[in-house]
């Protein structure tokens, strides 16, 4: 499936004349960055102007309450103003938010991280999403899978098959209570609007522990111990007392081997099974410097491999990954 296939481009018209009562435009067109394997669209109508989200073919994880989690967060005004959607369809339109460089964010580091622990306040204050899958499960599927592609030849990733399983029983024994979450929070799934943030591709929106989407973000936008703590103190404003040093641990080593898992799939499904025995990685601080300096693309099959071995000596060590794209 591709941007241009007919199937694609009927399911648009159909959502915009649900929408809007017509498929009259003056301009449609592709959107491009993220990593979703959506085909989102800009319209433009007389002055006002809309995203069109077409989803992508749908795997066999996939989150059946994507759409709830959207429509519940746009009207906590989270996520961009909802027109329409349709789960059969796989679609939603949406207002188009111009954004501006999250480096623009007032403040800063500090004043991004800052931000950032206040959206994911407001967004676990919200009304609890429906529940989807324990996150321990749904790493649990990934890791089995990729040890199944034959990326790395036998018994190279035991070690960290037996740390996965110990950290998990860890994490499963702690756990209390769900909330609304994102469980993606990525730079390339935030809006800058030159006032406020805004959240969008809510594919992995689902009830989940509250510590996870605090750990992806530490990971991403808190550079330095200061801009880290400044981050949980503004995210945990509803709940100070419930925030868990051994617990986070515990979720930001999920989170760095949900994130490995990830980009060695994507790898296996370029590259091919390489019986790779080699697991050595460069530092976070090498890597990035390597992607500035030595103009090494992230879409590469080759740098999403070395990449995710850069996240897999992360889960084993408790060293800082790199970030996933770019942030104040």
């Amino acid at each position: 499936m591709s941007i241009d296939d007919p199937q694609v481009q009927e399911r648009l018209r159909a959502a915009l004349i649900a929408a809007f009562g017509s498929a009259q435009a003056d301009a449609i067109e592709p959107l491009q960055g993220g990593a979703s394997t959506a085909f989102p669209f800009r319209v433009d109508r007389g002055d006002q102007r809309f995203v069109v989200r077409v989803e992508g073919e749908r795997s066999p994880l996939r989150n059946p309450h994507q759409y709830e989690s959207m429509t519940r967060a746009a009207q906590e005004g989270l996520a961009p103003r909802l027109y329409y959607t349709n789960e059969t369809l796989g679609v939603a339109v949406m207002d188009f938010i111009d954004a501006k460089p999250l480096n623009t964010y007032p403040g800063g580091s500090a004043g991004f991280a800052q931000g950032i622990g206040g959206l994911i306040a407001r967004l676990q204050a919200v009304p609890a999403f429906p529940h989807f899958v324990d996150y321990t499960d749904m790493v649990g599927r990934l890791w089995t899978y990729l040890c199944s592609t034959g990326l790395f030849a036998p018994g190279i990733l035991d070690r960290t098959s037996a740390r996965l399983a110990r950290v998990s029983e860890a994490y499963r024994a702690g756990f209390e209570w769900g909330v609304a979450s994102h469980n993606d929070l990525l730079p390339h799934n935030l809006l800058f609007d030159g006032s406020r943030l805004w959240l969008i591709d809510w594919e992995s929106a689902y009830l989940n522990d509250p510590h996870i989407d605090i750990a992806i973000a530490l990971d991403n936008f808190a550079p330095d111990p200061a801009c880290a703590e400044l981050l949980k103190q503004a995210a945990s404003a509803h709940w100070p007392e419930r925030i868990d040093p051994t617990r986070l641990a515990l979720a930001r080593a999920l989170v760095r081997l949900y994130y490995a898992g990830v980009l060695l799939s994507a790898a296996f499904a370029a590259l091919g099974p390489l019986e790779d025995r080699n697991l050595s990685a460069p530092s976070a601080e090498a890597f990035e410097r390597a992607v500035r300096l030595g103009g090494m693309r992230l879409d590469a099959p080759e740098t999403k491999h070395l990449l995710g071995k850069v996240f897999l000596a992360s889960f084993m060590t408790g060293a800082a990954p790199p970030r996933l794209g770019g942030s104040a």
